[in-house]
């Protein structure tokens, strides 16, 4: 690590420290600049401004939420990934708060890119529960619900505990956003068996396209199994 890294990743630090102890959720700059020892030129040379401060504060905490989701065990059961993948980012929700609430309910002009990351991280692990033919509706539809259901979960334990007191709350809103989106393969050959079949297929496919079809064959399939599934 150069120096410039190792002064820029003690800057990180020392504003993350500030905004967790600010009860507006705030940091200033010059108490980030009076805390690691530099004058006020280093952060505008590092980091623009302290917009441009808060943006690097949303990446760092992005990069170590995506380096702890890598980290997480992958079993031979997406569903139990799935749930580990939940509860740890209500973990780390409860573990980092200030930092969260400025991941995932930003208020800065350029929004952060890494969200997209961790709905595709998260999509990819559907698209398991899709191939094992156990999701009721599209991977990505999917991503959207349990993403959206599991952000707003761990925001209103950080804003509201005063209302969102139950301690069972993370696990109940949970098991009932997977059960509206995952089940077990149904035995009947029609209805909703019927786009949990295509949902299943067409994820098989594009983890492993079939040689013999053309890639214009390949688009119309998935196509047809796509508006099956939906």
């Amino acid at each position: 690590m150069t120096d410039q890294s190792e002064l820029r990743l003690r800057m990180l630090q020392a504003a993350e420290k500030q905004l967790a102890a600010s009860p507006g959720h705030d940091i200033s700059t010059r108490a980030v600049c009076e805390a690691v020892g530099v004058g006020q030129p280093v952060l505008y040379r590092l980091f623009g401004d302290k917009a441009g401060l808060l943006s690097a504060l949303v990446d760092h905490g992005f990069d170590r939420y995506i380096q702890r989701k890598k980290a997480l065990e992958v079993t031979g059961n997406p569903l139990d990934d799935l749930r580990a993948g939940w509860d740890d980012h209500i973990a780390f929700a409860l573990e980092r708060p200030a930092i969260y609430r400025l991941m995932f309910s930003p208020t800065l002009a350029q929004q952060p890119t890494a969200p997209r990351t961790v709905f595709e991280m998260l999509t990819r692990t559907l698209e398991r529960c899709a191939q094992a033919g156990a999701l009721r509706i599209p991977p990505e539809l999917a991503a959207q619900q349990i993403l959206s259901a599991n952000i707003g979960v761990a925001l209103g334990l950080l804003v509201r505990p005063d209302i969102y007191t139950d301690p069972g709350l993370s696990a109940k809103v949970r098991d009932a956003v997977f059960a509206a989106c995952i089940g077990t393969p149904a035995p009947d050959p029609g209805g909703e068996s019927c786009g949990r079949t295509a949902i299943q297929l067409a994820a098989q496919l594009r983890r492993a396209p079939v040689p013999s079809l053309g890639d214009e064959e390949q688009r119309l399939l998935l196509k047809w199994l796509d508006s099956l599934g939906d």
